[in-house]
């Protein structure tokens, strides 16, 4: 599956699944975005499993806002909808993976 590119229109649709989401949270103009974005498409395309989206800060403040971003990138994990795990800056493949099956 690729990666869902979410928006206000399109939020509450994605995440009111039974599969585990990842939201990452990010900016085109960060750098420490760049370096994790392959990272999510690669646990996109390999694990069909979860949803996977990415958040424009700029472009949807009001999402960010509802998730407290205050630093970029964020990648949080919903289950159920509700925040089962969240961590701020770059993270390796395997640390993002873990925050998915915990």
């Amino acid at each position: 599956m690729s990666v869902i590119k979410i928006n206000a229109n399109n939020f509450d649709e994605i995440i009111s699944g039974d599969k585990p989401v990842l939201l990452d949270f990010y900016a085109d103009w960060c750098g420490p975005c760049r370096m994790v974005s392959p990272i999510v498409e690669e646990i996109a395309e390999e694990n069909p499993q979860y949803i996977v989206g990415k958040i424009n800060v700029d472009e949807e403040p009001e999402l960010a806002g509802k998730f407290y971003v205050s630093s970029i990138p964020m990648l949080v994990v919903l289950k159920n909808g509700e925040i089962a795990n969240q961590s701020v800056g770059a993270r390796p493949k395997a640390q993002i993976l873990a925050m998915l099956e915990s």
